[in-house]
Parts: C-alpha cells; structure tokens; sequence
C-alpha cells in the first residue's frame, strides 16, 4: 500500500511538472526548444552509457573480484 502511494505522489508529482514546463515551452523560441530538445538527448545518452558502465562494474567485479577499502585508501592516497 506504501509503494503505491508513494508511486501516486511521484505521478503526480511528474505530472505537476510537465504541465508546468509545457506552459514554458509554448511561449519559447524555437532556438530554446532546441537547445532543450539536445540537452535531453544529451541526459538520455549520459544516462545510457553509466547503465553499460555499471554493468560492465558488474562484470569486472564478477571476474576479478574486489579489494578491501583499506587497500583501496592506500592506493589513492
């Protein structure tokens, strides 16, 4: 019951907040609505290349195992 009123709050949220930015958008330039439109793809590809980043981690971790923080401390210092 928890997590779905939490997800309500987040729809609603998100929902407050697109209808917000499309009273922005419809009174911007067309230059703005282009810079918007790349810095999004921009986020999106950013966001795509941490999830292979992460997963290729995963993999790193499942192959070569981890060192403890002690030694990791010790070498970055």
């Amino acid at each position: 019951m928890k997590n779905a009123q939490s997800e309500d709050i987040a729809t609603s949220t998100k929902e407050a907040l697109l209808k917000a930015i499309y009273v922005e958008l419809e009174n911007a330039y067309e230059d703005t609505l282009e810079e918007i439109l790349e810095l999004l793809k921009i986020r999106r590809s950013e966001d795509e290349e941490d999830i292979k980043e992460y997963h290729a981690a995963l993999e790193d971790i499942k192959t070569n195992g981890t060192i403890p923080w002690l030694q990791a401390k010790r070498e970055i210092a």
